[in-house]
């Protein structure tokens, strides 16, 4: 039965070879002239989101050359601090769209266009559409040099590749060879309870399967005795040759005695659908241990595409006195592939640990919006804030209120409005919303006042607390000091910093003129490019003003010398 199970799923092969035959194989380039070695894969699971491309590893550096991938026109330009830093959009005349992103800075063509509109709106981030006849660009054209911008962790370039309809798709999927021998690696298996009554091994909550690893190969998971409906949960990664990171598998398979049961895989997915990624993952698990188990079977409220089968949901239903053998393949786009063996013994069981489940607060009910009020705050939950309905917790210590717990995921955002009718006219000005962390760290959730209310829109749960802020924020000069002669410097550099509300704004000129500034939050650094100084005068006095979250400014005045 072992190997009928097995042969089911590779049965499934051919057809997922064939469906890789639909997108073209030879048409995009790698946007790099580097060997590809991925820090990251496509549908990888990432915090509230998957990973919508693949991060190709740039040698620990940046400045390399990034090419288009084929012949098209960027219609896309997009900077900001966050997110994808620098990007490009490039659309194809197949109709597919790539996108590079962490950039370190665009080629002069492009750069050109970027830095006029910066300096016509005042202002770093921007997001620009050039027309079709605005920017055309061959294949193997230098559009860009890869970076660390944005929300990188580490010098590396993002590339997708998107359909007509801007879905993601994995850019494996177009030919791309990455060497990757090993199958991915099975950290643990996972089996739950399902609905009301369903037990297993007397427990009525989540357990943990011992492996062993057999002689072929295989992993023989212990028996398990249950009743009722159970599904199962995989935690895995992948990891390619010539890298240590631990990647995204590619594909999860089931059977049961031998009969195809469920499947899902990283083909394709929507940008819509990105935040049910809290349903394909354990969430409270993930919050509690900061274990990524992805579940094998669909909750009501999962609305993720990834599905290729999905027989009763993946969820298995165990009848007393039957015996199954349930066979778990996990794979990567290679098609390495780790194999999992579960039997499953129908037994009727005994009831003596089962846990009590307690409703206790209020009842939310996910489809239609929700008011409650605790302390002196209110909260407002529209329409699909939550994935499910459940009893939320709302309690107020101290000056301090406790939105439930932050094992429970969040869809969308929520507003909180606390009353501030207590306070100082002069401390008004300086209060903000403040979620409050494990370690009681204060951390700024964007505030907007009306009157004596403060308001919040946020996906945090957990502690909330009205916060003050009277310290301005900090710039020193990191690589300069006033009145030197920089005629040999090719950057001005400030390390720009705030205490608690964090950054809000800053505004450079030199002469009384704006000048464009780039803020690189991950090291707390302004800089600025001398090569744009167009000035007459031998003598330039720069000003800085950096304004925190709150309104606290400060200024730094300096005079330099370029000639």
């Amino acid at each position: 039965m072992r190997y009928l199970s097995v042969f089911i799923c590779s049965l499934l092969l051919p057809l997922f070879i064939y469906s890789q035959n639909n997108y073209p194989k030879n048409y995009f380039r790698s946007p790099l002239d580097i060997p590809i070695v991925l820090a990251g894969t496509f549908g990888e699971l990432r915090s509230n989101h998957f990973h919508a491309g693949m991060d190709i590893k740039t040698q620990q550096r940046e400045g390399l050359d990034v090419y288009a991938a084929a012949d098209g026109y960027v219609s896309r330009i997009k900077v900001q601090h966050y997110g994808y830093g620098k990007a490009i959009y490039i659309t194809h005349p197949n109709g597919y769209t790539t996108v590079y992103g962490h950039l370190q800075k665009f080629s002069p063509e492009i750069q050109e266009i970027v830095k006029k509109q910066q300096y016509k709106n005042q202002s770093y981030e921007i997001e620009l559409f050039p027309s079709e006849n605005e920017i055309k660009v061959s294949k193997s054209q230098l559009i860009a040099l890869s970076g660390n911008t944005g929300g990188s962790g580490g010098p590396h370039l993002h590339f997708e590749i998107r359909d007509g309809l801007e879905k993601p798709i994995n850019p494996l999927l177009f030919g791309y060879t990455v060497k990757d021998t090993k199958a991915p690696r099975i950290l643990g298996i996972h089996a739950y309870p399902v609905g009301d009554g369903s037990i297993i091994n007397n427990n009525d909550s989540r357990i943990e399967l011992r492996l062993t690893k057999q002689q072929n190969g295989t992993y023989l998971a212990d028996k398990i005795d249950a009743s009722g409906s159970i599904g199962l949960g995989v935690e895995t990664y992948d990891q390619l040759d010539m890298a240590y990171n631990k990647n995204g598998a590619y594909k999860v398979c089931t059977t049961v005695n031998g009969t195809l049961n469920f499947e899902y895989d990283f083909e394709t997915f929507s940008f819509d659908e990105s935040r049910y990624i809290n349903t394909l993952i354990d969430y409270p698990t993930y919050i509690d241990n900061r274990k990524k188990i992805q579940k094998c079977y669909i909750e009501p409220y999962n609305k993720l595409s990834i599905y290729k089968k999905r027989n009763d949901n993946g969820v298995i239903s165990v009848d007393e006195g039957m015996s199954y053998q349930v066979t778990m393949e996990v794979s990567d786009f290679a098609g390495n592939t780790s194999t999992i063996i579960i039997p499953i013994e129908g037994k009727k069981q005994n009831a003596s640990f089962l846990q009590k489940k307690e409703n206790i607060g209020d009842y939310l009910i996910a489809n239609r919006d929700n008011i409650f009020s605790v302390g002196n705050a209110s909260l407002f939950f529209p329409e699909d804030t939550f994935y499910e309905d459940f009893f939320i917790q709302l309690t107020q210590e101290d000056e301090a209120i406790i939105i439930h717990n932050e094992s429970t995921p969040v869809r969308d955002d929520y507003t909180i409005s606390m009353n501030i009718n207590n306070r100082t006219d002069i401390d008004k000005e300086k209060l903000f919303i403040a979620h409050v962390n494990e370690d009681g760290r204060l951390s700024y959730e964007y505030t907007y006042r009306k009157g004596d209310l403060l308001s919040t829109r946020t996906r945090d749960l957990g502690k909330f607390k009205v916060a003050k802020d009277t310290v301005a924020p900090v710039i020193k000069p990191a690589n300069f000091r006033s009145g030197q002669f920089l005629s040999s410097y090719g950057e001005l550099k400030l390390r720009i910093t705030d205490d608690l509300s964090g950054i809000n704004s800053y505004k450079a000129t030199i002469n009384g003129e704006w000048i464009l500034t780039e803020y690189e939050y991950k090291k707390n650094m302004l800089t600025y490019d001398l090569s744009d100084i167009d000035f007459k005068d031998s003598s330039r006095n720069l000003e800085v003003i950096v304004t925190d979250n709150v309104g606290n400014s400060a200024t730094f005045n300096a005079t330099f010398n370029s000639n």
